[in-house]
């Protein structure tokens, strides 16, 4: 693959940039990823990867563009209100970079189909706002061989992982979702800290694609918004782990 001359305008930051360059250039844009949920995560994981040329992006996601979504998912406008959130993200990527192809999927992701969308993309993003879809999202990626991120917010916290074949998954710190669950809509959340941990998502997904930096596996990284104070905490993969316990 060559990059055309206009590629190599839109991209020149990343042409010269240490760890990406043409090379790296050109995976991104041969590249495919999954983002489950189009909300205030998905949003600023969206953006940034079609900025950055990821050649393919799947939107998963079956809601509809609600008022309420606004404050933090800044992919969607009131122009967009009751639409689709994969048309309304489509429309916006289109006008951001023509180079990628957008793939929607207008339907929940779940057990019965989470195997079949993850094995077709090279790192799927788990973006979505409830325990059940997160655990799906884990399960289907150990089971495919398939690296992900995941991260999730609520007030003004937020905590992020990323796995790859071989390291812990989200079942090593957390092998079930918990029996009371505190959501955005009963608790509330800050809507900039969606970009906070968003734009870290993306940034683990382009390390991943390009081979640059240390990814965060192996651990959680968490913040408090109100602080300011960013923490790494250590997970050990469980060697009994009921998903990627490897002595199956």
């Amino acid at each position: 693959m060559e990059l055309t001359a206009i590629q190599k305008e839109r991209y020149r930051r990343h042409l010269v940039l240490d760890g990406i360059g043409p090379d790296g250039q050109i995976r991104l844009l041969q590249s495919k990823v999954l983002i489950v949920g189009l909300g205030g995560l998905g949003s600023p994981v969206a953006l940034y990867l079609a900025g950055a040329g990821v050649g393919t992006l799947g939107f998963i996601d079956a809601d509809k563009v609600s008022l309420s979504n606004l404050q933090r998912q800044v992919l969607h406008s009131t122009l967009d209100l009751d639409r689709n959130k994969v048309d309304s993200a489509e429309e916006k990527i289109n006008r951001l970079n023509p180079d990628v192809k957008v793939i929607k999927y207008d339907y929940f992701f779940t057990e019965e189909n989470a195997s079949e969308l993850v094995s077709q993309y090279d790192f799927i993003i788990d973006c979505s706002d409830n325990f059940k879809t997160k655990y799906i999202v884990n399960d289907a990626c150990v089971r495919e061989g398939k690296p992900f991120c995941a991260g999730g917010i609520q007030r003004y916290n937020g905590q992020l992982m990323t796995h790859v074949p071989g390291s812990a998954c989200y079942r090593c710190l957390f092998p079930e979702p918990p029996a009371k669950v505190e959501t955005c809509e009963t608790i509330g959340v800050l809507g900039s800290i969606a970009g906070m941990l968003g734009t870290v998502q993306a940034t683990e997904c382009i390390k991943y694609l390009v081979g640059a930096g240390e990814l965060l596996t192996d651990q959680m990284l968490t913040f408090d918004a109100l602080t300011m104070d960013w923490q790494r905490v250590r997970i050990i993969r469980n060697e009994n782990c009921a998903i990627c316990n490897h002595k199956k």
